[in-house]
């Protein structure tokens, strides 16, 4: 007899263990399911997120961020600290204890809120039951009135560029590296490609981002996008654009490994050759062998699980959330679903605003945007009011050398709303959180501009930015307008 649920999760990710945490809070006896084992036939709860994504990759960038400092910051500030060096197995074992730290971290929360963590892959055979295989090929069955389906995606191949997590290497063999290569590829110049090329590039390796598109950056604002390609360039990325790659080849036997890449551009056929090369061109929904045909649930034409906007799906009691369905594929966007489709078990009225999402990318300096950006309020025929101030003239970001960069605010040429923010520059994610904030309660560049700000701070960008919307910045700024 299979065992009873009120709500069966299918994927431990940042989607699936929120959206079974608040289940457990609310009530529902609640189990979710995880296929992923250790090398010691654990479970593996947190996906992809917190072993081999956004925690462990903040833990390379940190580390090589202050290796950077360390080499060439200190002595402006007056610090003599010598000829510095990386141990990158060490840098590489500290990544891993923060990362069991924070996945035992969600095994407790699962013991604290009652979840029962049952490993093994799971199938969606009936629209209340759950079959679970285990690492042995022994197959239970778990039935639930409600299915949660959020089993995150997986890095995408191409053809070009067989991976053998050796020297051709997707986003998680690039985590895992034993030594610095003295030459690296990196093909895609997205968020993972932008990160994983900026952490070995500060350790020391000449690294190429071949980017097929011959826009950088095209989701970001056009004036932030061509700034960051600037200092990126600064910071000795060579990104290449345009520039599709058609085959590689490895060569060479041990620590002698190379592989030779051919690629085109406008002036014709190339070729490079790198010690490492990262293959980062996106993910992909992992939807296989998740769902049985006889059940019915609807995918769309790029491998999605269809889902309304409370992520239910076309059979009802079904849900899915996180990176199985439209929209990016971001953890703390599968979050907020997951506890959204909990909540509305419930009988709640969560609604996630998906106009605001905010998007990050962790290089240095940072770059984060939310709502609309420039180009896409010209191309639907918005009056708008741009407004826009730079860190080098912030007081604190100057104190800090670290000045790089700029906030731009966009509002509504009538009614003054905020219709978006970009930032690009130090602490640009924690920045643009109060903008998020902001929108969700419909403020006004003058809301901001109106809003005592501490001095010194970073945040004074964003409200110098604030003022610049309507001409009233005090320290620089400016302002225009567009129709």
């Amino acid at each position: 007899m299979a065992d009873q649920y009120d709500v069966v999760v299918i994927g431990a990710g940042p989607a699936g263990y929120v959206a079974a945490i608040r289940c457990a809070q609310l009530g529902f006896k609640t189990a979710c399911v995880e296929k992923w084992i250790d090398e010691d036939n654990n479970p593996v709860l947190g996906g992809t997120c917190l072993n081999t994504g956004c925690i462990p990759s903040k833990a390379l960038l940190d580390t090589s961020h202050k290796f950077v400092e360390a080499q060439h910051d200190f002595e402006v500030h007056g610090i003599k600290a010598g000829k510095v060096s990386i141990d990158v197995p060490a840098m590489i074992d500290r990544k891993r204890k923060v990362v069991k730290q924070l996945t035992g971290g969600v095994a407790g929360l699962f013991k604290g809120n009652k979840v029962d963590g049952v490993s093994g892959a799971g199938k969606v055979v009936a629209k209340d039951k759950v079959e679970v295989t285990d690492h042995e090929g022994k197959k239970t069955e778990l039935s639930a009135k409600n299915i949660i389906i959020a089993a995150g995606s997986v890095p995408i191949d191409i053809p070009p560029t067989p991976i053998d997590q050796d020297v051709i290497v997707d986003s998680t063999g690039a985590l895992e590296f034993s030594e610095v290569p003295k030459k690296l590829g990196v093909i895609g110049a997205g968020v993972i490609g932008l990160e994983l090329g900026s952490v070995w590039a500060r350790l020391g390796a000449e690294v190429t981002v071949l980017e097929a598109m011959d826009d950088f950056l095209p989701a970001a604002d056009r004036q932030i996008a061509k700034e960051a390609l600037k200092l990126f360039t600064k910071q000795g990325l060579d990104i290449k654009l345009g520039a599709k790659v058609t085959g590689s080849k490895i060569s060479g036997k041990g620590a002698k490994k190379s592989v030779n890449v051919e690629y085109t551009d406008s002036e014709g056929e190339q070729k490079a050759q790198f010690d490492k090369l990262i293959v980062a061109v996106g993910r992909k929904p992992y939807t296989e062998a998740l769902l049985d045909s006889s059940v019915g649930v609807e995918l769309d034409e790029r491998g999605r699980i269809k889902v309304d906007d409370q992520c239910a799906t076309n059979i009802p009691g079904i849900y899915a959330c996180g990176d199985v369905v439209r929209g990016p594929m971001l953890a703390h966007k599968g979050m907020e679903e997951g506890v959204m489709v909990a909540e509305r078990l419930a009988d709640k009225k969560t609604q996630v605003n998906y106009d605001l999402v905010p998007s990050v990318i962790y290089t240095h300096p940072e770059i984060a945007w939310v709502g609309k950006n420039e180009e896409e309020l010209k191309e639907a025929g918005v009056d708008y009011n741009v407004g826009n101030f730079p860190f080098a003239a912030s007081g604190r970001a100057l104190a800090a050398n670290d000045s790089d960069g700029m906030v731009k605010m966009l509002a509504d040429a009538k009614t003054d709303r905020i219709l978006g923010c970009q930032i690009i520059g130090p602490s640009a994610a924690d920045l643009l959180q109060q903008i998020v904030i902001a929108m969700e309660f419909s403020a006004s560049a003058e809301d901001i501009g109106l809003t005592m700000f501490s001095h010194p701070a970073l945040s004074e960008a964003v409200h110098e930015a604030a003022l610049a919307v309507n001409g009233h910045a005090i320290h620089i700024g400016n302002r225009k307008r567009r129709k």
